[in-house]
C-alpha cells in the first residue's frame, strides 16, 4: 500500500520535514490564547506565582492531550478531525464570578459538572442535528470569524494592556507578518505556500528582534524540567455556579460545532457528519473534565486554528497530532513553552488577521450551500443583525440580571445561533426547492 503523504487528506502523513513547521503555525497561531485565561483568572484570585507557573504547565498539558484526542479518538470520543483545543476565553468571566464567590475549588467543581454534561450533549446530537442546516451552522460560523477580528487587530497593534499598543512600529511589524503570508500563500507553491503563517512569523519575530521588541527574560528564566501536576486543588459544588457554568458549556458545544463545520467545509468542502459532531462534543465536554481535574479552566476547540485549516486547505491530522505533541513536551520542558511565549503580540496579529477572516469566509461559503432567497436572508438577517449587533453593543443589555448579560452579550455568538434555530424551525419553506444550487437555478431562469 502507498502512504499517503498528503497534507491535504485527513489521514495523509507528510514528512516531518513538512509536518513540524506545519504543526508549529498551529501552535503559535493558539499558544497565548490558550495561556492567558488561567493567568487572568489565577491573578484575580490571588494564586501564588509558583502555583500560576503549574497552571500554565498544566494548561499546555491538557491542550495538547486534549487535541490528540480530538485527531485520533479515544473510542467514541474525539471527532476525528484536525481540531486544535485549548483554554476557552468564554469561561473566563463566569469563573471569576465563581472565583470570587467560592474559591478557585468552586470553580473547578463546576467546571467538572459542566464538563460532564456536555459530554451528554454529544452522545444524543444526532437526535438534533437537524436544527443545525448549512444556514444555521453557516451564521454560527461567520459569527466567530466576526467576533474573532477585533481580537486579531488588537493583536496586531500590539495587545491588549501593552504601554506601546497601536504605535507604528507594532502595526508596521503586523504589515510586514501580514504582506509575507499572502506573498508566500499566493506566490509560491508546495511547503512555501501551506507554509506561509510559519513564514511570516519568523520574518516577523525577526523584525522584532532588531527593533529591540522581543524580551528573552522568560526563555533564560524558564526551567529545565517541570511535570504537570493534577489536582493541585480540590473541589467544591455549588448549585448556582454549576447552573451557570453549565449554561456556558452549552455556549461551548455550539461554537465547536460551528469550528467542526468550519474545518471540514474550509478543508474538504462537505459539512460534518453525526459521528464526528458526537465524537467531537463529547470530547469537548469530557476534555473539560480532565482539564478541571488539573486545575486548568474548560477547554474548546480553537476557532484561530480553524481558520488556519480554511486558509491553508491543510487537512492532515498528523500535523495537528505533532503541533499537539509539542505543546505536550512544552508542559515537561518550560523553556520550549517559553519560546513561544516571547514572540510578540504584534507579530501573531499580523496573521490572526487573515486568520480570522477566512473563518467567516468558510461561514459565508455554508450559508450559501442554498440559495440566499426568501426565509434564508430572513434568518441570515436577523440572527446576524442581532447577534453581531449585540456582541458590539453589549450596554444594550445593561438591565438585564448579570447572568443574562454574561451569555447572550459577548461575542454575540450565542444570539446569532439562538435566532437562527427558532427562525429555521418557525419559518416556513420557500415555494423553490431550497436544495438547488445558484447553478440550477441560473438554468432554471435560462
Amino acid at each position: 500500500m502507498i502512504k499517503n503523504k498528503s497534507p491535504y487528506d485527513l489521514d495523509g502523513i507528510p514528512s516531518l520535514k513538512t509536518a513540524i513547521p506545519l504543526g508549529l503555525q498551529h501552535i503559535l497561531a493558539m499558544f497565548v490564547s490558550n495561556i492567558t485565561p488561567i493567568i487572568i483568572v489565577a491573578g484575580v484570585l490571588g494564586i501564588s506565582a509558583e502555583q500560576k507557573t503549574l497552571l500554565i504547565q498544566a494548561s499546555m498539558f491538557v491542550a495538547g492531550l486534549n487535541t490528540l484526542v480530538q485527531a485520533y479518538t479515544l473510542g467514541p470520543i474525539g471527532a476525528r478531525l484536525p481540531i486544535v483545543v485549548g483554554t476557552s476565553f468564554a469561561f473566563v468571566p463566569v469563573a471569576i464570578s465563581i472565583g470570587v464567590k467560592y474559591g478557585f475549588e468552586g470553580v473547578l467543581g463546576a467546571a467538572l459538572i459542566g464538563g460532564l454534561f456536555e459530554g451528554l450533549l454529544g452522545l444524543i446530537i444526532k437526535r438534533v442535528r437537524k436544527f443545525f442546516p448549512p444556514i444555521v451552522t453557516g451564521i454560527v460560523v461567520l459569527s466567530i470569524g466576526l467576533s474573532l477580528l477585533p481580537v486579531g487587530i488588537k493583536s496586531f497593534a500590539g495587545g491588549v494592556g501593552a504601554p506601546d499598543f497601536g504605535s507604528l512600529e507594532n502595526l508596521a511589524i503586523g504589515t510586514v507578518v501580514l504582506v509575507t503570508v499572502v506573498f508566500f500563500k499566493q506566490f509560491t507553491k508546495g511547503i512555501l505556500s501551506t507554509g506561509s503563517i510559519f513564514i511570516g512569523t519568523i520574518v516577523g519575530f525577526i523584525v522584532a528582534l532588531l527593533m529591540g521588541k522581543v524580551n528573552l527574560a522568560p526563555l533564560n528564566d524558564a526551567a529545565l524540567l517541570s511535570i504537570p501536576r493534577p489536582l493541585m486543588f480540590g473541589f467544591s459544588f455549588h448549585l448556582d455556579a454549576i447552573l451557570a457554568m453549565v449554561l456556558m458549556f452549552i455556549v461551548s458545544a455550539v461554537e465547536t460545532v460551528g469550528d467542526m463545520s468550519g474545518v471540514t467545509m474550509g478543508g474538504a468542502g462537505r459539512e460534518t457528519t453525526d459521528r464526528e459532531l458526537s465524537g467531537g462534543i463529547l470530547a469537548d465536554g469530557l476534555g473539560s473534565a480532565l482539564a478541571a481535574c488539573f486545575s486548568v479552566l474548560p477547554t474548546t476547540s480553537f476557532s484561530q486554528n480553524t481558520g488556519i485549516i480554511a486558509m491553508t486547505g491543510i487537512m492532515s491530522r498528523f500535523v495537528v497530532g505533532i503541533g499537539a505533541c509539542f505543546l505536550i513536551l512544552g508542559a515537561f520542558i518550560p523553556k520550549i513553552g517559553a519560546i513561544f511565549t516571547i514572540v510578540p503580540s504584534s507579530v501573531i496579529g499580523g496573521s490572526l488577521v487573515m486568520v480570522f477572516a477566512m473563518i467567516s469566509i468558510s461561514g459565508i461559503n455554508l450559508i450559501t450551500k442554498e440559495p440566499l432567497v426568501g426565509r434564508n436572508t430572513i434568518i441570515l438577517a436577523v440572527s446576524l443583525g442581532l447577534g453581531y449587533g449585540l456582541g458590539n453593543v453589549p450596554d444594550a443589555l445593561a438591565t438585564f440580571p448579570e447572568g443574562v448579560k454574561l451569555i447572550f452579550g459577548g461575542s454575540g455568538i450565542v444570539v446569532s445561533g439562538a435566532i437562527a434555530v427558532i427562525l429555521n424551525l418557525i419559518l416556513p419553506k420557500d415555494e423553490i426547492k431550497e436544495t438547488k444550487s445558484f447553478k440550477e437555478l441560473k438554468n432554471q431562469e435560462a
